[in-house]
């Protein structure tokens, strides 16, 4: 079976301004830490393909809002010079880290490594969100407040409160439709099961099998809560308004969009029968 793992580091030109290599973005990471005591350690995750015109100012943005956050920017090799803008931040700000990918490798190989980057460096919650502004940073102290009850929180659009920033009726319905689905296949107490708007728990991350999730596109965002769900995570919603990108083109990919309702077919059927539940992680007692 197929899984994803923190590609190995990549060397690059180290003559150029603003240029670091994963490893080194670790090491400095892990030596931000906190600036105050007594929060918990938050990572920001952000997965990246030609959002050079959002970039900066999401993460400005995210600051005003957390200041306390490190952001991880998970980049694969943007034409438009994305990961060069993060690096160069980076350069003047240790709390912004770039991980440099040789080529688009799919949303979910870039969120799988977010969050084995969170859980190497010890992080206590990692919350990832789009990097085209379509997921609003003051929604943050509301999702963050939720971890205080929860293991996952979800910015959701299908709670009261929430909605879609002109969505026509046909994304409405068929968004809400694959969410309908996903609840009554995978029995997740969630209204919104397929935003990629959330926060983990880090310490829960580690009892959860990432190495058994097949999905590489929109499915990993139900995949990852439904083996989060099996793993004993308690689940929250928060909710957001969901708005449209503010610079660059969207990546809506209509044939992955297909591949990823099959994928949820599979493995909800698969949780359907049970089989789900022969291939849990075993949680392992300290006791």
């Amino acid at each position: 079976m197929p899984h994803a793992t923190l590609e190995p580091p990549v060397t690059l030109d180290s003559s150029k301004p603003g240029v670091r290599t994963p490893d080194s973005a670790q090491s400095e990471a892990h030596a931000s830490g906190s600036p105050h005591t007594g929060e918990p350690r938050l990572l920001v995750s952000l997965a990246t393909y030609n959002e050079a015109g959002n970039i900066a100012a999401l993460i400005a943005e995210i600051h005003k809002v957390v200041p306390h956050a490190d952001v991880l920017v998970i980049d694969d090799n943007s034409p438009d010079g994305t990961g060069r803008i993060v690096a160069e931040l980076g350069e003047k700000d240790p709390r912004i880290q770039v991980l440099h990918r040789p080529g688009k490798l799919g949303l979910g190989t870039a969120l799988l490594a977010a969050m084995k980057f969170a859980m190497a460096q010890n992080y206590d919650y990692l919350l990832n969100m789009d990097a085209d502004f379509s997921h609003p940073p003051r929604y943050l102290p509301g999702i963050l407040a939720g971890m205080s009850k929860y293991d996952v929180m979800i910015g959701s659009r299908y709670v009261r409160g929430g909605g879609t920033e002109n969505w026509p009726l046909p994304r409405r319905v068929i968004s809400q439709s694959v969410n309908m689905l996903v609840r009554f296949l995978f029995r997740m107490p969630v209204k919104d099961a397929s935003g990629a708007f959330r926060c983990y728990r880090v310490s829960k991350l580690r009892e959860v099998d990432l190495d058994r999730v097949q999905s590489r596109g929109y499915s990993f965002q139900q995949e990852v809560l439904f083996r989060c769900h099996k793993a004993g995570c308690k689940l929250g919603e928060y909710p957001i308004l969901f708005e449209n990108r503010r610079a660059g083109a969207s990546k809506v990919n209509r044939k992955e969009a297909v591949r990823s309702i099959s994928m949820i077919l599979y493995l909800g059927m698969r949780n359907v029968f049970g089989l789900e539940e022969r291939c849990q992680k075993p949680v392992i007692s300290n006791q």
